[in-house]
């Protein structure tokens, strides 16, 4: 794909929704390093029914702590995976509290380090929380950057580089949350919506399957 028909796509992606954010509800950088941590293998509508009672009670590294292990358990048990999630949480609160003063790090090394804390949750919070170019490669982004040919590749890391490298700089900032709801609602897994994608001419999906 040239570098016009790339910049063509997110102008449009931009003129349809100029301001896109995530889904994931959250009003600190805290809350939304958790409700990333607790959004791995779940969707972003259980992980907001959960953290809509958790958020309330423990909305601070200090208070989450206070919980303890068994008693987030109780606000996250509808969530996939809870247990080992759980675990990790209060670690990464025991963490941000001993080492951070309590607040969530600014740079991917220091939030890799923390307990359930991989590359994708990582470049979340920097791109999200904290208005940093990071490439958050999940499994929409994955596909639409495949399927359009935006920036293929054969794994995630393949998919972030050539995406950070690739993409026009006035779109970098926004291109996470534009790719992941394209793939969320237009470019789905089983049956892509091309009928309804403002991107489809641009698109090199449909010249494959065509022919």
């Amino acid at each position: 794909m040239n570098k016009a028909k790339r910049h063509e796509i997110f102008t449009r992606l931009r003129a349809e929704n100029p301001n896109p954010v995530t889904e994931l509800e959250y009003n600190s950088p805290f809350e939304l390093l958790i409700a990333v941590l607790l959004s791995a293998q779940a969707t972003d509508v259980s992980v907001n029914k959960a953290t809509r009672k958790l958020f309330p009670v423990a909305n601070t590294p200090e208070s989450m702590y206070a919980l303890g292990v068994d008693g987030l358990k109780q606000y996250i048990k509808t969530i996939g995976l809870f247990n080992a999630k759980a675990e990790n949480a209060i670690k990464t609160c025991q963490m941000l509290i001993e080492k951070h003063n309590s607040e969530v790090p600014q740079t991917r090394a220091e939030l890799e380090a923390l307990p359930g804390v991989g590359r994708k949750t990582a470049n979340v919070v920097l791109n999200t929380a904290f208005r940093q170019v990071a490439m958050a490669v999940d499994t929409h982004i994955f596909r639409v950057s495949n399927r359009t040919k935006i920036a293929p590749g054969k794994n995630v890391l393949e998919v972030e580089d050539k995406l950070i490298r690739f993409l026009p700089k006035e779109f970098l900032l926004d291109a996470h949350h534009w790719l992941i709801l394209h793939g969320r609602y237009i470019c789905t897994a089983r049956k892509p919506k091309c009928d309804a994608c403002i991107i489809e001419d641009l698109c090199e999906f449909k010249e494959k399957t065509s022919s």
